[in-house]
C-alpha cells in the first residue's frame, strides 16, 4: 500500500512516516498543500494522511479540490485542530476519518486499515482466495492452515493482487505499490518477487499475462 503523507512539521512527519513504514506501508511525504496537489496529480496513492494547517494551501482546500476533481482516494485527516466545527468541516468535505494530534502511530495505522477495509467493501481484515488466507492486520498468511512467511514487498504484491482477484495489474501499478520516491527500482525486481511468491504459494497462484502484467488465477 502506498500512502501520501502531507505534514509540514519535520518531527511529527518523521514520526508518522517511520511508524507507517514499520507497519508495512510505502510512504511518500510532502510538507505543503501545493506539493500535495502536485503529487496527487502525478501519482496514484492508496490513501492520503492529511494535516490541515499547511503552508501554501490548507489541507481542507486540498481535500475540497480532490473531491471536486473526482479524486476519491481515501483521506485520513491528522491534525491538531480539535474543534467540533473543524471535524464537521473535514468529514463533510469528504475525509474518511479525523484523528487529533498528538497521536499514536499504531492507532493511525489501525484507522488506515479500517478505512481501506470499508472502501474495499470488507467487514473484516481477512482476504480468502482458494486455500490462501491473508490477514491484513497481522500480515499473517496461511495456505491450508500452514503459516507462510513473506517479505514486505512480497506481501505488498500479494495484497495488491488479492484486492482485485482475477484482474490484471500492470508492472507499473505493482511497482507503484512497492517503491516510494527516491527508491531505486531494479529492472528485474518485480519478477524476482513474483517468482518467490509462486514458490511459496504455488506456481499456479499468479498468472502472467504476457505484455500486460500479472493476475491471480481465478478460483471456483
Amino acid at each position: 500500500m502506498r500512502l501520501l503523507l502531507v505534514e509540514d512539521d519535520a518531527m511529527i512527519g518523521g514520526e508518522a512516516r517511520d511508524g507507517l513504514q514499520r507497519a508495512g506501508y510505502v510512504v511518500d511525504w510532502v510538507r505543503d498543500g501545493g506539493a500535495a496537489t502536485s503529487a496527487l496529480g502525478a501519482e496514484s496513492f492508496d490513501l492520503v494522511v492529511l494535516d490541515l494547517g499547511l503552508p501554501r494551501k490548507g489541507g481542507l482546500q486540498v481535500l475540497n479540490e480532490m473531491r471536486a476533481g473526482n479524486n476519491m482516494t481515501p483521506v485520513v485527516i491528522l491534525t491538531a485542530r480539535d474543534a467540533t466545527t473543524d471535524k464537521i468541516a473535514g468529514l463533510d468535505a469528504g475525509a474518511d476519518d479525523y484523528i487529533i494530534k498528538p497521536f499514536n502511530v499504531a492507532e493511525v495505522a489501525a484507522r488506515i486499515r479500517a478505512v481501506l477495509r470499508r472502501r474495499a467493501g470488507r467487514a473484516d481484515s481477512l482476504i480468502k482466495h482458494g486455500d490462501i488466507v491473508v490477514n491484513l492486520n497481522t500480515r499473517k498468511i496461511t495456505r491450508q492452515g500452514a503459516d507462510i512467511g513473506l517479505s514486505q514487498k512480497e506481501f505488498a504484491i500479494l495484497a495488491a493482487l488479492l484486492e482485485r482477484p482475477g484482474a490484471v495489474l500492470s508492472r507499473r501499478q505493482l511497482e507503484e505499490r512497492l517503491y516510494g520516491w527516491g527508491e531505486e527500482v531494479e529492472s528485474n525486481a518485480l519478477e524476482v518477487h513474483v517468482h518467490s511468491l509462486r514458490k511459496k504459494l504455488g506456481r499456479e497462484f499468479i498468472r502472467t499475462v504476457r505484455g500486460v502484467g500479472y493476475a491471480t488465477t481465478n478460483v471456483s
